[in-house]
């Protein structure tokens, strides 16, 4: 199989640009950046930015599938940027793969696009899209998201996975921000501290979208869905945290901050930092971290045959190694 993976030097793509390779698929990747290390694998790489419609259908020349991964993350405030990678760029994404003829599009989706404040425990797939959005990041993915399922039929078949706070070795922005802030005494818990949350390590997100390509039709049970991607068992998130830090002999967080108090800072912070950069807390992060959300993977199973490849024991300890070399 020939794919195509955008955002190929990220931390997701380039788990499933590993994927690809190591099965013998041909692979070329798409990203404004320049990887070597991709370079070194074999794959192809282009550089482009998304609204390249025309660079893209020339990158998708013979493709079958394509993997969109690319977007910007983050909670910074500003609208424009990613309204442009996550909409125009997937819109672009979509308009190019009809035109090159790719059969089959996998998008990488985002859990936040459901989340709407309170509690979600073991959550299906029937979970509407949030009401009201407090950031533009996953506004952006939730408009993406509609985007692709919409575009399902008999010549692309389309489907979107929602990969939940993925981690492993070489995560560049989750658990490394984590550490920091607890070694600088900057962690305090939000909340009761008690909320259940599913993490995914990022083997078994890649292993997802490529589960999830392999039975792509038109007419395939998943097709034109959308699915939330996770490790099976859950965690009280602030318990996990803990034995992280534990273990990599980080400080532990000593304040506990009350959801609403951290929201009403949120509010302030959102208000007074730069649109383009992140404010140390926002509405968005305040009630992340004090709610529970986690997932229920038997839709992923059925549908797909999704199975999880690192276990949450597995990969905590993945992580730890990783850390632990990287001296975080």
């Amino acid at each position: 199989m020939k794919a195509l993976v955008t955002g190929g030097g990220g931390f997701v793509g380039g788990a499933i640009v590993r994927q690809l390779v190591q099965r013998g698929d041909a692979v070329t990747s798409v990203s404004r950046g320049h990887y070597p290390a991709l370079e070194a694998l074999g794959v192809t790489h282009r550089s482009l930015d998304l609204a390249d419609t025309a660079g893209l259908v020339r990158a998708m020349e013979g493709c079958e599938v394509v993997f969109h991964c690319a977007a910007k993350a983050g909670i910074a405030m500003g609208r424009e940027p990613f309204q442009h990678a996550n909409v125009t760029g997937t819109q672009s994404v979509l308009d190019a793969a009809r035109r090159s003829g790719v059969k089959k599009l996998i998008f990488t989706s985002s859990p936040s696009v459901a989340f709407d404040g309170s509690d979600h425990r073991r959550a299906s797939n029937d979970l509407p899209y949030a009401p009201r959005f407090l950031a533009p990041y996953p506004a952006s993915k939730a408009q993406a998201e509609r985007l692709v399922l919409a575009a399902n039929d008999s010549a692309l078949a389309t489907v979107a996975l929602r990969p939940h706070l993925v981690f492993g070795a070489g995560d560049p922005h989750l658990v490394p921000r984590l550490i920091a802030r607890a070694r600088a005494g900057q962690l305090a818990i939000v909340g009761r501290g008690d909320n259940e949350v599913s993490l995914c390590h990022v083997t078994n997100a890649a292993s997802a979208h490529l589960a999830a390509a392999d039975r792509l039709e038109p007419d395939a049970a998943h097709a034109g869905k959308a699915y939330f991607i996770a490790q099976t068992r859950s965690v009280r998130l602030w318990d996990w945290i803990a034995e992280l830090l534990r273990e990599l002999n980080a400080p532990l967080p000593r304040r506990r901050i009350p959801l609403p108090l951290a929201y009403l800072a949120g509010i302030w912070l959102e208000n007074f930092t730069r649109s383009e950069l992140e404010p140390r807390m926002s509405r968005f992060l305040a009630l992340q971290l004090a709610s529970s959300h986690s997932y229920d993977m038997e839709p992923a199973r059925r549908d797909f045959g999704y199975a999880e490849q690192v276990s949450m024991e597995e990969a905590t300890q993945d992580l730890l190694r990783w850390a632990r070399a990287e001296r975080l």
